[in-house]
């Protein structure tokens, strides 16, 4: 699968839940802040932004977990993989871990934040690192820079 060969397909573990993703990633991230460390039980976790309007839930029903905040994190209510996040006041977009699609062979990440927090032994080619995440202003930049170089 290519960056351009829409749409893609992906699911939990288990299978239970799956997803269909219509348009393209806004951006590619891994982060390391501890937060996604422990709710990925590894050194980072992957994640594509995408647009909401390109972004379906095509069967099942993931619940929501982790911390119970206004940014959701959504979960298969049976294996618990954790699937995608809503970020709080964010509604435009849908931040999947990427490791849910089906062909993964694409994905890259494009930036990495949180490496304040990041374990000594985790690298992730990443074309641009944050110490916690870019200022507001950046992100426009980065997602024309991410659509140019896709």
């Amino acid at each position: 699968m290519s960056n351009n060969n829409l749409p893609w397909e992906g699911g939990c573990r288990c299978g239970r839940v799956r997803l269909k993703i219509s348009a393209k990633p806004l951006l590619t991230m891994a982060c390391h802040c501890t937060g996604c460390q422990k709710m990925s039980s590894s050194a980072y976790s992957l994640s594509a932004a995408i647009p909401a309007e390109g972004f379906e839930v095509t069967r099942g029903e993931p619940v929501i977990g982790g911390l119970h905040g206004l940014t959701r994190h959504y979960f298969c209510p049976h294996c618990m993989s954790w699937m995608f996040t809503r970020p709080e006041g964010m509604d435009w977009f849908v931040n999947l871990r990427a490791t849910m699609l089906d062909d993964t062979t694409w994905f890259t990440p494009f930036i990495e934040t949180w490496t304040r927090e990041k374990l000594s032994f985790a690298e992730t080619g990443a074309v641009y690192s944050y110490e916690t995440l870019p200022e507001m202003n950046v992100y426009e930049g980065l997602v024309k820079e991410y659509v140019v170089r896709g």
